[in-house]
């Protein structure tokens, strides 16, 4: 895992940067156009000629990719390297934004997986459905249906792929610092984690 992270770390960030951009903008036009621009309701919007609008929403969400990632690492960067500090690790801003940058491309597995996983199946589905699978996260233990819409992210977003991004973190400070794993596992654990849990309890709690 070392030598991968460190390989990784290593790489052309903005060669990287526009890899995950067209990657990310790849996936969301096969989950617009095969999956909810399918939907019966969208269909029938589209012989009414009413469809424009929604085309001009998913427009301005392929533009904002690389702006939400931007938004992200810098973030992500800066929780992390206050985390480092804290520690006594010398790591820069800069190498922690490339981590966060690297590290980011296991959420576009879960992606592809909806894709897939959807456009296999035979019966009718609806937007909401869509919306709500998230796979292997602790929504899938719950009914979309029965439970109150805020906490419909925050139990997507408590995902297995999380915790392989915060593996991915662990291994990336190991592999940039070249320290004890269990110190860097603990600058995640001080840093990072809790926050992300506290924006979920946040985004619950004021989700109107």
């Amino acid at each position: 895992m070392t030598p991968l992270m460190k390989s990784l770390v290593e790489v052309d960030k903005r060669l990287y940067f526009l890899f995950l951009c067209l990657l990310t903008f790849l996936v969301l036009w096969l989950k617009k156009n095969f999956l909810e621009f399918e939907i019966p309701a969208f269909q029938v919007l589209e012989y009414e000629g009413k469809l424009g609008w929604f085309k001009l929403i998913t427009g301005l969400q392929y533009l904002s990719i690389p702006l939400v990632y931007l938004y992200k690492f810098t973030v992500t960067a800066f929780i992390i390297w206050v985390g480092c500090f804290m520690f006594g690790y010398r790591i820069t801003y800069l190498q922690l934004w490339g981590l966060a940058l690297v590290a980011e491309v296991i959420f576009v597995v879960p992606e592809l997986i909806k894709v897939f996983w959807f456009m296999n199946s035979a019966k009718e589905l609806s937007l909401f459905e869509i919306r709500a699978f998230y796979p292997f996260s602790l929504m899938q233990f719950f009914n979309y249906q029965e439970i109150d819409v805020r906490w419909h992210y925050p139990l997507k977003a408590l995902n297995i792929f999380e915790l392989f991004y915060w593996v991915m973190l662990i291994y990336g400070i190991h592999a940039i610092a070249g320290k004890k794993i269990r110190i860097a596992a603990l600058i995640i654990l001080t840093s990072y984690i809790p926050l992300f849990l506290m924006w979920l309890l946040f985004f619950a709690t004021v989700y109107k």
